[in-house]
């Protein structure tokens, strides 16, 4: 669970802790299958996903993205967290290892808030985006 983050200890251009997840597996795929209710057979049928032209299964873009949350709310409190967009880039296969990562790139008070907001992304061991979004989050003062 993640600390209280204050405002004035952030600052733009600050980065914050990176998520390292995997290396992803085949089991994983069926399990998240089960807990999402997505049995989309080319996230875990092999045959099938080859049949449809690609090497093998592939990761469910839900639990890359599921992945960049874990990351902000290991951060910043979930409380805080007041908006999440992202945008999938790229297939996640079995074997591949996920880092999420994410920098602040805007500071301010807006009527009565104090926001920041972050760019993150969500890349393979090779740098391959698999997910990059923005993400705000409202945060307390000290005192």
């Amino acid at each position: 669970m993640a600390q209280e983050l204050y405002f004035e200890d952030v600052q733009v251009g600050q980065t914050m802790p990176p998520l390292t997840k995997g290396p992803v597996a085949k089991l994983q795929l069926v399990m998240y299958a089960g807990a999402s209710g997505d049995f989309n057979p080319l996230h875990t049928d092999d045959e099938f996903a080859k049949a449809v032209g690609m090497p093998g299964v592939i990761a469910h873009g839900m639990l890359i993205m599921g992945f960049v949350g874990q990351a902000i709310t290991d951060w910043i409190p979930r409380k805080n967290l007041k908006r999440l967009g992202v945008r999938f880039a790229g297939m996640t296969f079995p074997g591949e290892t996920i880092t999420v990562t994410g920098t602040v790139t805007d500071k301010r008070k807006e009527n009565g808030s104090n926001l920041i907001t972050c760019e993150v992304t969500a890349a393979d061991q090779n740098g391959g985006v698999k997910v990059s979004g923005t993400f705000e989050a409202a945060l307390p003062c000290r005192g």
